[in-house]
């Protein structure tokens, strides 16, 4: 590389790195800094705890319990989403009539604010006087009395509902553009050699989705293990902490109780969490994606068809 290409390279570069300094790396070691202190947010880092904070966090009952919800959420979304968006994605790949309208109904919620959604969801959850439980009353079924997102055992499953409602639209919009991918020819080979519908879709179109579908779920881990505003909405990680996330943890920590070094010690733990899962799920699996040569893949799509057709 000459001088001037390096030049070129930094000059469009630097602007990234720098802003990723300034807004990622800068404040993750700042957090690191403060975890090993005990400080209330104000005045000098003075008392210093070392490893304190994070056997406060890793031994207290409610941050086990956000981790465990987190692990919930991760599993459900996946879930509950990924069939639901393939079915979807079927149906509006199709010819119907609408079929632009439905995609824009589909997608909406995805591009509402958090704020907003979260918001329009507590009203329509409110005990009595909200339009599902008005529903439920009109139809004779009983709602709890507590409200769908003030009775404990209730609450966690009302925010996977909402959750999913929320982000299905980008489930359905990733796997559209995937069947964009999907060779017309090999359908249609399949369809004339006899094979039914959701044979061909079994063996030849979901298989070909395999790196879409991995990307998506990827994505979905993510999100949901640095889960904040929804549930903050929603329910503040209540009632009795049975929404609590990590997320939601250190910020009641850090700026309810002014533990802002256990918030911090906390924050750390998240993003090791995180980054450990990320690492191990691109060495297990998105990294089939980049190992499979073009042969294999041509070998693999020709023997899905074969299966198509004698399934």
């Amino acid at each position: 590389m000459d001088v001037r290409t390096a030049l070129e390279v930094t000059l469009f570069v630097a602007p990234a790195l720098v802003l990723m300094a300034v807004f990622i790396v800068w404040p993750v070691l700042r957090a690191v800094q403060w975890s090993f202190f005990r400080w209330k947010g104000y005045g000098p880092l003075e008392d210093f705890v070392g490893l304190r904070n994070y056997v406060s966090v890793l031994t207290s009952e409610v941050f086990q319990g956000a981790v465990l919800h987190n692990l919930i959420i991760v599993v459900a979304s996946i879930a509950i989403q990924l069939p639901l968006g393939l079915l979807i994605a079927l149906l509006l790949n199709r010819r119907i009539r609408g079929r632009a309208a439905l995609r824009t109904i589909i997608f909406v919620p995805y591009v509402l604010a958090e704020v907003i959604a979260g918001v329009v969801w507590v009203q329509l959850l409110q005990p009595q006087y909200g339009i599902i439980d008005q529903w439920l009353g009109a139809l004779g079924l009983p709602s709890p009395e507590q409200g769908w997102l003030g009775t404990p055992d209730l609450a966690l499953g009302t925010v996977i509902v909402v959750l999913s409602w929320k982000y299905l639209g980008m489930a359905v919009i990733l796997l559209l553009a995937g069947m964009q991918g999907v060779p017309d020819e090999l359908s249609e080979a399949a369809q004339i050699d006899g094979a039914s519908y959701w044979r061909t879709q079994w063996h030849i179109t979901f298989p070909l989705l395999g790196p879409t579908m991995r990307t998506w779920a990827f994505l979905s881990m993510i999100g949901s293990l640095q889960l904040f505003d929804m549930v903050w909405i929603l329910t503040k990680g209540g009632p009795a902490n049975a929404t609590t996330t990590m997320a939601t943890f250190l910020l009641t920590e850090g700026q309810r109780r002014s533990n802002y070094g256990i918030a911090s010690a906390a924050s750390v733990v998240l993003f090791v969490v995180a980054l450990v899962l990320a690492l191990l799920y691109q060495r297990f699996i998105l990294s089939r994606d980049n190992t499979v040569d073009r042969p294999a893949k041509t070998r693999r799509t020709r023997r899905s068809t074969r299966k198509a057709v004698t399934a």
